[in-house]
């Protein structure tokens, strides 16, 4: 496929895995962050900065921001990412967003003569380093056609949900509907077996071959054995993923009670400190309650 200009916003752990798979894919890569050194590491490995473009245009955006209010900001506020698209180039949005703001957002593109792709995605920083992500998108035809090169080297799986922005947004929600309640249920499943004398590393044996398993215990619990907290995915992302669920359910009237739970206990998770720790530090909150001692504790 023919190589492309493509800025991404947002090296974090998801971004600069995906930066990183676009450029093995042969395409030019602009990189822009808030943190300097993130944009230098992406220099390492062959990327440019965001000003090395000039008053060049490049032919595909790709935004990895956190929320919603920095997807507007860094897309069409200061500093007016959009601005440095082709005519008719494409913006390819993944953070986590309500449904209604991606189509506010594909509506602020069209009107500037861009195409606008509702691209949440899932997988871990990994994944996206490895260009395996699953990408939930939605969009016209045109917007699927011009992001082809960036969603090829990105992913392993695109999911096409639907003709403009929305589905995709909508999707996603409810993919963090589920991995943050079974994330909370892992803590609570391992603090639950603590108390009964069984051992983390017991625990995720057993049950890693057992009907109660899931791919985030399988894949948080080795956190908790390994007292390794360095956060792949963050406390902090929960408190606003599954206040997107809530506010969506609400709008709905559907009562969610299970979110419920889960969102209160990783805004209790925040609360203590915890927001900057890996997700899987949820179980503290439940150790903490009974008295118990995790792994790496003194």
């Amino acid at each position: 496929m023919q190589s492309k200009s493509i800025l991404v916003i947002g090296l974090g752990s998801m971004g600069f895995g995906m930066a990183g798979s676009l450029l093995r894919a042969g395409h030019k890569v602009y990189g822009a962050d808030i943190d300097a050194q993130k944009v230098r590491d992406l220099g390492a490995k062959g990327g440019l900065s965001v000003e090395d473009l000039g008053d060049a245009r490049v032919d595909i955006l790709v935004s990895v921001v956190l929320n919603a209010a920095q997807t507007e900001t860094v897309l069409f506020g200061a500093p007016d990412y959009a601005a440095r698209l082709a005519e008719g180039g494409v913006i390819l949005s993944c953070a986590t967003v309500p449904p209604a703001f991606a189509c506010d957002m594909e509506a602020k593109a069209q009107a500037k003569g861009l195409l606008y792709l509702d691209a949440p995605i899932s997988g871990g920083a990994i994944k996206a380093a490895a260009g395996q992500l699953s990408i939930m998108a939605s969009g016209s035809e045109a917007a699927f056609e011009a992001a082809a090169p960036a969603l090829e080297a990105m992913a392993e799986t695109v999911h096409r949900l639907g003709d403009a922005a929305g589905p995709g947004s909508a999707m996603k929600a409810t993919n963090q509907l589920l991995a943050g309640v079974h994330i909370a249920a892992m803590g609570e499943a391992l603090a639950f077996g603590l108390t009964q004398g069984l051992t983390v590393d017991r625990i995720i044996e057993v049950i890693s071959q057992s009907a109660g398993t899931s791919w985030m215990f399988e894949n948080r619990a080795p956190h908790v054995r390994d007292a390794d907290y360095t956060p792949r995915s963050a406390i902090n992302i929960w408190p606003k993923d599954l206040g997107i669920v809530s506010e969506i359910a609400d709008s709905a009237d559907l009562d969610v009670p299970i979110t419920a739970a889960a969102l209160e206990l990783y805004r209790r998770a925040a609360e203590a400190g915890l927001g900057l720790e890996d997700d899987a530090a949820i179980t503290k909150i439940y150790a903490a309650q009974a008295g118990l001692k995790l792994p790496g504790d003194a």
